[in-house]
């Protein structure tokens, strides 16, 4: 049963506080206690009315009741998207993919576009391919261990985009000439490490990115984490939540970087975080995961008003609600920006699995073989996140 179809959308943030455990079904919540013979209501027709909107309330269809995702008029097609880590590729991956939507990317201790794709992976799909590739991933696009055979290899990755481009897999790389793309590796992290992130930067030369629109920052100490002025864990350190303070305020740099001057961020946010149910984007999606529930953040004149751009923020690996709570949502800085500059800060997530114990984004190919298409699952279903946002509201 899909309830959140029912909900109108001026009526979306009365629903964020409603019940979310899971209800029994109807027989077996009331119909022990329900007598064999009809029961005459003799009261006024509004305590009738009454009776009814509970037991229908109670006759629940056993799923949790999540807020579905606003329709807020959103200017998609001036969208940024931002990653760290697994996130990183995956804010990549979703730049190439909708290229004509996307006007900067961000990509936080990560490398380049296709990088675990191993070149033995097309001979044997399946599991087998998905092994190749997250053997690459490590070895060759974390470590840099594979750097005496050529990984990562630019030139190689900026040649497969574009034949995917010409395939019709994902967008013509000409509509990504002029994004902005703001890189950063901390000099203490061993995760991913530095040589990583600068083979993203000739990736994107390749491209033929403009050298004054990529910005490479490879000074700040820090470890594997977003990084902060205010909040997270020390500077060097790389733990959960990875979120780290090393007084450089990261959010702002790669909005900055993107957008151009922004309007002076809010001492603290003043809009509202609100967790949808991400299910009617996968609905038809298989082996695509993503959790039950994402957040977005809408500042208060992104609710009353069409127009607001968007920027996707992507988690990284043992980064998602699932694992640290909200610590990347909130303490990353984004809304902070956003209530100043008209910006929707979406925040999708995945969640854990067998074959993803520390619930990443797929970039070695765990969801489908063709990861890096814009019809691999996690692309489309964030896509559809993202036309939702965009699509006329009440405030439209």
């Amino acid at each position: 049963m899909r309830r959140e179809q029912e909900i109108s959308d001026r009526n979306w943030s009365r629903w964020r506080s409603a019940e979310s455990g899971a209800r029994l079904p109807f027989d077996e919540h009331l119909g022990r206690n329900m007598p064999s013979t009809p029961v005459q209501h003799r009261g006024p027709p509004a305590a009738a009315a009454a009776l009814a909107l509970v037991i229908a309330a109670l006759a629940g269809c056993g799923e949790e009741v999540l807020s579905p995702l606003p329709a807020l008029g959103a200017k998609i097609d001036e969208t940024s998207v931002s990653g760290i880590s697994s996130g990183a590729y995956m804010a990549g991956q979703f730049e190439l993919a909708h290229s004509r939507l996307v006007a900067g990317v961000a990509i936080i201790a990560g490398g380049p576009w296709g990088c675990a794709d191993s070149v033995f992976a097309d001979m044997m799909p399946g599991p087998g391919a998905t092994f190749l590739n997250l053997s690459k991933a490590v070895n060759g696009c974390m470590l840099n261990a594979l750097a005496p055979l050529g990984v990562p290899n630019p030139d190689h990755l900026a040649d497969k985009a574009r034949r995917l481009a010409e395939e019709g897999s994902i967008d013509p790389i000409a509509g990504m000439r002029d994004h902005r793309v703001y890189l950063f590796s901390g000099k203490d992290d061993h995760t991913v490490v530095p040589a990583i992130v600068a083979s993203a930067a000739s990736f994107y030369a390749r491209l033929g990115v403009e050298s004054g629109h990529i910005k490479h920052v490879a000074d700040v100490p820090a470890g594997h984490g977003f990084v902060t002025d205010h909040q997270g864990l020390a500077c060097g350190q790389s733990a959960e939540p990875f979120v780290v303070n090393c007084a450089y305020d990261q959010a702002g740099e790669l909005l900055r970087h993107v957008y151009g001057e922004l309007h002076p961020r809010t001492a603290a946010p003043a809009g509202s975080f609100l967790e949808f149910d991400q299910r009617p984007f996968t609905r038809d999606l298989k082996e695509h995961g993503l959790s039950d529930r994402g957040v977005v953040y809408v500042p208060a004149g992104c609710a009353s008003a069409s127009g607001c751009r968007v920027h996707i923020a992507f988690h990284g690996c043992a980064q998602s609600q699932e694992a640290v709570g909200d610590a990347f949502v909130r303490e990353t800085g984004f809304a902070r920006w956003a209530d100043t500059n008209r910006l929707v800060i979406l925040f999708p997530q995945t969640k854990k699995s067998a074959v993803n114990p520390q619930g990443c984004w797929d970039w070695w190919g765990y969801t489908v073989h063709d990861y890096l298409a814009r019809n691999a699952p996690q692309i489309v279903a964030v896509h559809r996140m993202l036309e939702r946002l965009g699509a006329p509201g009440t405030s439209s």
